[in-house]
């Protein structure tokens, strides 16, 4: 009996056709995408009405996503989203952590040419990810280049090049190609949280999460002005190394007058393989004045997981318990 698999188009390069403005978003793609597999599985096509370019994704369009997911899992046997390449990192992790209790496989794949260029990735892409059906996964991940990666700390790596994604500190599951199949497959930590079936974090579309960036300069003295009024719930910091950052009264200060008046401070590293946890005495005033160390945490983890967070009124003590249980901490 023929797999049936549910394929969520939300946009992106993979299907779009040139127009006089430039590369837009078009709805042929599924008419032929995934012809060449329809012997072996049945699909069964939700084409989001409007197809976006993914830089243009929005907190709501993740909450649409999520309701049609958690409508349409229990009925499948497997999920297939295609999305754009340039936030389709950000939706696989905030898809990972908001999906509870998965029993089946949520496969994202995108491209970074359309279907139908010269030499396109799409095919190659396609192909993969029809092929992680076979592996009975029973978590999100991304099919890219021949290449299946664990949701959790993906993030896009080129624009240049068809490996467009990776995994720096979780590596691939495994690496697929039409000759020898399914190669170097890695044993899969089983991550769980208890619960009943499938269950799906809310996640609220006005939640409030920013991003600032350290550089030597003006940018620590901007963000201690900026913590005074922000109206953001929860903020992610890209420190330096192991999660390293200046430590002058002002700066000190503000994070302490953030973090105590209910703000979440999520200090991650800037370092594509970096982890930001308590290893130099530079960062013990941060880490004193109520930042959460974010471990392994990319800026795509984060972000995920501080929009959950401001969603579900999780406190500091949570959102640490939760980057435990996805090997983070």
């Amino acid at each position: 009996m023929k797999q049936k698999i549910f394929v969520l188009y939300t946009g992106g390069t993979i299907g779009m056709s040139q127009s006089s403005d430039g590369l837009r978003p078009d709805t042929a793609l599924a008419g032929k995408a995934l012809q060449p597999f329809a012997d072996r599985l049945d699909f069964d096509w939700h084409i989001c009405q409007p197809l976006i370019d993914s830089s243009a994704v929005t907190l709501q369009n993740w909450c649409d996503w999520l309701a049609v997911l958690t409508e349409k899992i229990p009925h499948y046997d497997g999920i297939l989203i295609l999305h754009g390449t340039d936030t389709l990192a950000y939706t696989v992790n905030l898809l990972a952590l908001a999906l509870q209790g998965l029993d089946k496989p949520v496969i994202l794949t995108g491209s970074q040419w359309p279907y139908d260029a010269a030499n396109s990735d799409a095919p190659l892409n396609l192909a993969t990810a029809v092929a992680a059906f076979e592996l009975g996964l029973q978590e999100v991940a991304v099919a890219f280049n021949g290449m299946l990666f664990p949701a959790v700390g993906s993030r896009k790596v080129s624009t240049e090049t068809a490996a467009g994604f990776a995994n720096p500190h979780s590596g691939a599951i495994a690496e697929w190609n039409a000759a020898a199949g399914w190669q170097h497959i890695a044993p899969r930590p089983q991550i769980r949280v208890e619960t009943q079936g499938l269950q799906t974090l809310p996640l609220n579309p006005q939640a409030k999460v920013v991003c600032h960036t350290l550089i030597p300069g003006f940018s620590t003295q901007n963000l201690s002005d900026g913590l005074a009024h922000t109206a953001a719930q929860a903020v992610i910091l890209q420190s330096y190394g192991h999660g390293n950052a200046p430590n002058t009264p002002e700066f000190i200060a503000a994070v302490q007058a953030f973090t105590a008046r209910g703000g979440l401070l999520l200090n991650i590293s800037q370092v594509m393989q970096g982890c930001a946890a308590a290893v130099y005495a530079q960062g013990s005033a941060l880490r004193q004045a109520g930042v959460i160390n974010g471990g392994k945490c990319n800026l795509e983890t984060a972000t995920a997981l501080l929009t959950l967070a401001v969603s579900n009124g999780w406190t500091a003590a949570e959102i640490q318990q939760k980057l435990a249980e996805n090997g983070l901490a």
